[in-house]
């Protein structure tokens, strides 16, 4: 615990507990109708676990573990709780009928017991999950690149909105997000692990979209960072001469002094690239699994999709140290002891 979290010096709450519960309130209201009217979303009820064997949980990195447990009036069969929803998300656009240019989003909880505790990771997590239908000739990194724009422009407008209600939290968010390759970062700053080349970039631009995680770098012999095979397309070659069209939406927190992601999203696989993806990781048993088959079948639409993180987002308008002030979880005692010599108070 000691070597993840952070304690900023001379940490000073800018609302107290009753105040950020409203605050808290306010912009998750305010984010979630700017999103849905940005992108013309839905709103849709999430599952909190799917059936075990499916495909249809999320392996986020590859390596986290779900909680899984029997169902008894099923005959045991196991469900697993839900790590996020990029492939749910892709079938509920089948099964409602969303046209191209409209999609859904969801309130996703979800439990991640494999996470390490810090200042801005718990067990439980909470997020936006959003899905939108697209075109093959909206498959591009110039689309990619116009909808984390408009999901910038939502952060900027719920920003306003909560220094409207608490004008000595001013905004600090820059004007524009800049838009950087993992493979260019990595030529930036080839002697930094992928974590302090973001913190790096992150500093230097105030916001930035890191493009192309999951795919092998040339240059370092491996990816910025790992990514399951089965839901963003981090393989696809673009115009500018690398691969990807999914990336990360990292803002500078000048609380935690690092980059601070907000939202990993992308362009989903098509039936092409699924298969080169999963034959490039060594999983191609996937291609059995139910929802996989119904994507090689060109069964379910196309698709680009994400998550937004709410608390993380709350932390950052409401320059929190961690993201126990905003959501209640479980820490360890140590963890809850030294916060609270510095002055922060886990709910």
């Amino acid at each position: 615990m000691q070597d993840f979290l952070y304690l900023p010096p001379n940490y000073e709450p800018l609302l107290d507990l009753k105040q950020t519960e409203h605050a808290i309130t306010i912009i998750k209201d305010s984010f979630q109708k700017s999103l849905s009217s940005e992108l013309r979303l839905r709103r849709v009820t999430a599952p909190l676990f799917v059936l075990k064997g499916t495909g249809l949980n999320d392996d986020l990195s590859g390596s986290e573990k779900p909680v899984t447990f029997p169902v008894r009036a099923m005959g045991g069969h196991h469900v697993e709780i839900v790590h996020s929803l990029a492939k749910w998300k892709r079938m509920v656009l089948k099964d409602y009928e969303i046209e191209p240019g409209y999609g859904i989003y969801t309130d996703m909880n979800a439990i991640r017991p494999d996470e390490d505790l810090d200042n801005t990771h718990s067990i439980y997590v909470d997020q936006w999950d959003w899905e939108r239908r697209i075109t093959k000739e909206e498959r591009s990194l110039k689309y990619l690149k116009g909808v984390v724009k408009r999901i910038y422009e939502v952060m900027k407008r719920t920003e306003f909105v909560v220094y409207e209600k608490y004008p000595h939290i001013p905004p600090q968010l820059p004007d524009k997000i800049t838009f950087i390759h993992a493979e260019e970062l990595y030529d930036m700053y080839p002697t930094l692990s992928f974590k302090e080349r973001e913190d790096a970039i992150a500093k230097k631009c105030g916001a930035v979209f890191v493009i192309g995680i999951g795919a092998n770098m040339p240059a370092a012999g491996e990816p910025h960072d790992s990514r399951a095979p089965d839901y963003d397309d981090w393989s696809t070659p673009t115009v500018d001469g690398y691969r990807g069209l999914n990336g990360d939406i990292l803002i500078w927190n000048p609380i935690l002094e690092k980059a601070f992601e907000i939202s990993s999203m992308g362009i989903r696989v098509d039936a092409e690239v699924l298969m080169r993806q999963l034959k490039e990781r060594g999983e191609e048993y996937r291609a059995k699994l139910m929802f996989h088959k119904r994507l090689l079948n060109n069964e379910l639409p196309l698709s680009i999709g994400g998550g937004i993180g709410q608390s993380r987002l709350c932390m950052l308008f409401l320059r929190k140290a961690h993201i126990g002030e905003i959501q209640a979880s479980v820490w360890p005692d140590e963890m809850r002891e030294k916060c609270l010599s510095h002055n922060i108070q886990l709910v």
